[in-house]
């Protein structure tokens, strides 16, 4: 979150001072600006939300999306709700990325799409969640991601 916005979210009571006094913020190894331009451009949406932690899972480095989005639990196709910092979580430590999609409006017309797994640095590890009425599978969020991740230099 840009410092700018954290105040006026935190002035207007939107967002309570310890969240945003605690918003994650890019690393010294990560160009916060760079990573932003090639996600944005690989997956970017409104209701994307892509959360980048240490291999541990105990320091989150980077965020994608608004608080809204990765805050919000979306389906996680086993009858379930989860964020994507949930997914990170349950995700952390596997060697393999882990994709999966389905619907997230029993009508079908609207669809949520997961990926998370180890990132090109092999300190980090990655998790993203997607929600909208034509969001591409797991797999493919997953594909580019990691282009938008060497594209970024992790």
């Amino acid at each position: 979150m840009r410092p700018a916005a954290a105040l006026v979210l935190v002035t207007l009571g939107l967002v309570p001072l310890s969240l945003a006094a605690c918003a994650p913020q890019a690393g010294k190894a990560i160009n916060k600006d760079q990573l932003d331009d090639a996600v944005g451009a690989a997956i970017g949406d409104p209701n994307t939300c892509v959360v980048l932690a240490s291999r541990s899972g105990k320091t989150v480095v980077y965020e994608f999306g608004n608080y809204l989005t990765c805050t919000h639990p979306w389906p996680d196709c086993a009858g379930g709700k989860r964020t994507a910092r949930d997914f990170l979580n349950q995700t952390i430590g596997k060697a393999e990325a882990t994709r999966e999609s389905c619907a997230s409006l029993e009508d079908g017309s609207r669809g949520v799409a997961w990926s998370a797994g180890p990132t090109p640095d092999p300190d980090l590890a990655y998790a993203a969640a997607m929600e909208g009425p034509n969001v591409p599978p797991g797999v493919v969020i997953a594909d580019k991601l990691k282009a938008a991740f060497e594209k970024a230099g992790l």
